[in-house]
C-alpha cells in the first residue's frame, strides 16, 4: 500500500494529477484550482491560493464521447470530442472572466446548424484544424483562458471509441449506444486497442504527489482513461498517494445496483492492477426529496460496503462530500481540501507511536 512520504511536508506545493471526465472531474477541478500557486504572469492576478498549496495541477481527460455537440463535431470533422476537455478548461479558469463565460455559451435556436453547439467546442475544433494538432489546441486554449492547470486528453488518437460486452451477451459500439443499453456492462475495451497516451501525461503521473481517479461515470469517464496503454502502469509505478473519489449516486444503465466495492473492483479489473489504495466516499445522507427524484431514473445513493472495500486492499475515507441542491453534486471545496490534506494525514499517522 502506498504510504505518505516526505512530500507531505513539501513547502513548494503538491503536484496533483486528476483523472476522469464529465461533470465529476470538472467539479473536482473547481475545488482544486483555488489551491494552485500562480506560476506565470498571466495567472498573477488570480486570487491568493488556499493552503495546502498545489504547484502543478494536471487533468487527464477521457475522449470517447460521441453524443451531443462533441459527437456531431467528431462525426463531421473527425476530431476528438472536445466537450469534457472544454468543461475542464472552464472549471480551471477564472469564472468571472468573459472568455470563460463565452466558452460555456451554448447556441440555441430552431434547428439551425449551430443549435446545441458550445462555443468552446467550436473554438477548440477550429484551433485544432488551424494548428493541426488537437493536444496543442488544448494547450493554446488553456493559455488563452489562463487556466490554473494543465489539461491533456488521455490518448493521442482522434477516433478512439468504446466497445462494450454487455451482461446479456450483446456487443455495443460507441458511448451513446453503451449508456443506452439496459443490461449493464460486463467488460469494456477501446477501439483501436493500441492507442497511446501523451508523454506529458505520463510524466505528470510519474512525478505526482497525489493521483486521483474520479468522480465520474464508472464506465464512460473513469475506466476509459485506464484502458490507454501506459496509463495504469504509470499510476502503479508512481510514488504518489493514489485515491479513488467515489460517486454520490449510481448511474442508470451504467452502474445500477453496483456498490462502492463493485465500482472499485471494475476499475481494478480493467486496469489489470491496483491503481489506488484509498477511496474517498460520501457518508452524508441524501435528502429524501432528492432520493425520490433520482429514484425515478432507477438511481440511488452509492452503497459504501466498507468491509468489502477493505478486502480489496483499499482504505475507505469517509466525509461529507454532498452538495444537495436540485441535483446531487460533490462539494468541490470540501473534497478538494480533504484530498490535498491526505498526504500530510498519512504521514502523521505513520509517525504516530504504536500503542
Amino acid at each position: 500500500m502506498t504510504t505518505a512520504s516526505p512530500i507531505s511536508n513539501r513547502l513548494d506545493g503538491l503536484r496533483v494529477v486528476a483523472i476522469g471526465g464529465g461533470t465529476g472531474l470538472a467539479t473536482l477541478l473547481r475545488g482544486l484550482k483555488r489551491h494552485v500557486v500562480a506560476v506565470s504572469p498571466s495567472a498573477s492576478s488570480a486570487p491568493a491560493p488556499l493552503m495546502p498549496f498545489i504547484s502543478r495541477l494536471t487533468a487527464i481527460v477521457t475522449v470517447t464521447d460521441d453524443g451531443g455537440s462533441s459527437g456531431r463535431l467528431r462525426k463531421e470533422l473527425g476530431v476528438p470530442p472536445p466537450g469534457d476537455i472544454r468543461n475542464c478548461m472552464t472549471a480551471l479558469s477564472d469564472d468571472e472572466e468573459l472568455l470563460a463565460q463565452l466558452f460555456r455559451y451554448r447556441f440555441s435556436g430552431s434547428g439551425g446548424s449551430l443549435e446545441g453547439h458550445s462555443f468552446g467546442n467550436l473554438f477548440l475544433t477550429a484551433l485544432a484544424e488551424v494548428c493541426g494538432d488537437f493536444s496543442l489546441a488544448v494547450q493554446l486554449s488553456s493559455a488563452i483562458l489562463k487556466t490554473r492547470g494543465e489539461i491533456y486528453p488521455s490518448s493521442t488518437s482522434s477516433n478512439v471509441q468504446l466497445d462494450a460486452l454487455m451482461r446479456d451477451g450483446r456487443r455495443l459500439r460507441g458511448e451513446t449506444n453503451i449508456t443506452d443499453g439496459r443490461s449493464g456492462i460486463a467488460r469494456l475495451r477501446l477501439v483501436p486497442a493500441n492507442v497511446r497516451p501523451l508523454p506529458q501525461a505520463l510524466d505528470a503521473i510519474l512525478h505526482a504527489d497525489i493521483v486521483s481517479i474520479g468522480p465520474g461515470s464508472l464506465f464512460t469517464s473513469c475506466i476509459p482513461n485506464l484502458l490507454v496503454r501506459g496509463v495504469p502502469e504509470a499510476i502503479c509505478r508512481s510514488n504518489a498517494v493514489r485515491v479513488y473519489i467515489g460517486n454520490l449516486m449510481t448511474q442508470p444503465n451504467e452502474s445500477t445496483g453496483l456498490s462502492a466495492s463493485q465500482h472499485i473492483q471494475a476499475i481494478f479489473d480493467h486496469a489489470n492492477c491496483r491503481v489506488f489504495d484509498y477511496a474517498m466516499l460520501n457518508c452524508a445522507p441524501v435528502p429524501n426529496e432528492l432520493r425520490a427524484r433520482y429514484a425515478e431514473d432507477s438511481s440511488e445513493p452509492l452503497q459504501d460496503d466498507l468491509d468489502q472495500i477493505r478486502a480489496l486492499g483499499v482504505t475507505p475515507i469517509l466525509g461529507d462530500y454532498l452538495d444537495a441542491t436540485h441535483f446531487a453534486r460533490h462539494a468541490a471545496d470540501r473534497i478538494a481540501l480533504d484530498l490535498l490534506n491526505l498526504p500530510a494525514r498519512l504521514h502523521h499517522e505513520a509517525q504516530a507511536p504504536t500503542k
